[in-house]
């Protein structure tokens, strides 16, 4: 049996910095990694769909470049190459990657393999049994397979096999209108694939306001993107290079083709072969793992940080995760994920950048709202542009004027809602950003106008 300062499962955001910090104070540490170093962001997520989505970009601008005046002759997307270049961001990732870990070797050893708990501080790695006082599970998620019959029949897409096709689908069906499937649509929309997106949900991104959901609705179902909602899929069957989901909706059933389709409803832990039983940690009712504000499991001397533990599955929060743990149990800090500030973004084009609590959160929690709102057709920077597609909206506590959240949906709208982070971080009032001086002209320079339409709203 080997043993160990600390174990780490999983090479996530989290659980990369983690045993490569520990092995700088000189612990020992064993990183135990079943596939490639890096976990979603780096292979399946951020790197390689922020790559693809930024051609798809171009693409958008070489076809539609004639509004601003500039008439290129055509334009050809050649998805191989789309996707070499993609590749070859996410190998420089992983190799990265990789020798981080060999200029730490003397500390680090790393297992590939599956790792499983055999009790509390045990765990077996490909026959070999190791050992931890302290013990950090970073397992991270995969995509959920629903059940509908014929879906295992067919060659059906996930985030991961999308990003392989060398072809582009003549028409992609989407069941998900999520945050991944409409990244997903718009992506292959101008790529040139006629695009369907189903859901059971009657929006569009089911966890924002109806008002910013609309208004993404309008800029994709401009670029001809068609939605399908309030529809439950029944069955599923490829015949004749086509596939047909046949759906019910209203108490009617109908159907939709397309030439490939992509599942895209949520993701699940990967917990179920952890031997989470054999280790006495507590899950909930989906398998994520309990924790609590410190990230530690029902275990004492095992914690659980980045997707696996529910709640916000974005990279940033994985590596804050890290953070904590790594400030505590080190640095003898006193972190805690409680009340965090989560921003994020959905990279579509625009992008929805968002920060604290939605308008229907913060109603739920009944406090008195002042909400402003303006079009981006009124700042001056998106109309030079010709992008004024979204809108800015601020959710304010009518009691202090503490910012409680707020939606930008706007070229750079990712990059401009975290402007209100260092104010929500510090407490302040929203007022202090109506006498800022912002760059004229920029997007930014919408505060001014968002902050004077900020209205007492019961």
């Amino acid at each position: 049996m080997a043993k160990y300062d600390a174990i780490v499962i999983g090479s996530g955001q989290a659980g990369n910095p983690l045993s490569q910090d520990l092995a700088d104070i000189e612990w020992n540490v064993a990183m135990i990694e079943r596939d490639q170093l890096g976990g979603t962001c780096i292979n399946t997520g951020c790197t390689p769909t922020k790559t693809m989505i930024a051609s798809s970009q171009v693409a958008h601008y070489v076809s539609n470049s004639g509004k601003w005046g500039v008439h290129t002759g055509g334009m050809r997307v050649d998805i191989a190459e789309v996707v070499a270049r993609k590749n070859r961001n996410v190998n420089d990732w992983r190799a990265g990657q990789e020798s981080k870990f060999r200029d730490r070797d003397k500390h680090i050893r790393l297992y590939r393999g599956d790792g499983r708990f055999t009790a509390p501080h045990k765990i077996d790695v490909n026959g070999e049994e190791l050992e931890s006082d302290r013990i950090f599970i970073d397992t991270g998620t995969r995509p959920i397979v629903p059940s509908i019959p014929g879906l295992e029949e067919i060659d059906y897409l996930t985030n991961a096999s999308i990003m392989e096709l060398r072809e582009i689908p003549e028409h992609l069906l989407i069941l998900g209108a999520g945050y991944v499937g409409l990244e997903f649509a718009q992506m292959f929309r101008r790529f040139g694939s006629a695009v369907t997106v189903i859901d059971l949900g009657d929006q569009i991104l089911p966890h924002e306001d109806s008002d910013v959901s609309d208004a993404m609705r309008k800029i994709l179902e401009a670029e001809e993107i068609s939605f399908v909602l309030s529809a439950r899929a029944k069955r599923v069957a490829r015949s004749e290079g086509q596939v047909t989901l046949d759906l019910e909706a209203g108490g009617r059933e109908n159907a939709v083709r397309g030439s490939h389709l992509l599942v895209a409803v949520g993701r699940r832990p990967n917990t179920d072969d952890l031997g989470i039983e054999k280790a006495g940690i507590e899950i909930d009712s989906h398998g994520y793992i309990r924790v609590n504000e410190r990230l530690e499991t029902s275990v004492p001397g095992i914690w659980a940080l980045g997707d696996v533990k529910g709640g916000p599955a974005f990279t940033h929060i994985s590596y804050n995760d890290y953070q904590v743990v790594f400030g505590n149990l080190v640095q003898h800090k006193n972190l805690s994920i409680k009340d965090r500030l989560v921003p994020y973004a959905v990279f579509t084009d625009p992008e929805l950048g968002r920060i604290g609590m939605t308008e229907k959160e913060a109603r739920a929690s009944e406090r008195r709202l002042k909400i402003g709102k303006i079009p981006m057709e009124w700042v001056a920077r998106a109309i030079e542009r010709d992008e004024t597609g979204g809108l800015m909206k601020i959710i304010v506590d009518a009691e202090n004027d503490k910012i409680l959240g707020a939606a930008i949906l706007s070229t750079d709208g990712g990059e401009l809602v975290q402007i209100f982070m260092p104010v929500m971080m510090a407490g302040l009032p929203y007022t202090l950003l109506k006498g800022a001086v912002y760059i004229h002209p920029t997007l930014a320079e919408g505060f001014w106008t968002l902050m004077e339409e900020v209205k007492v709203s019961e």
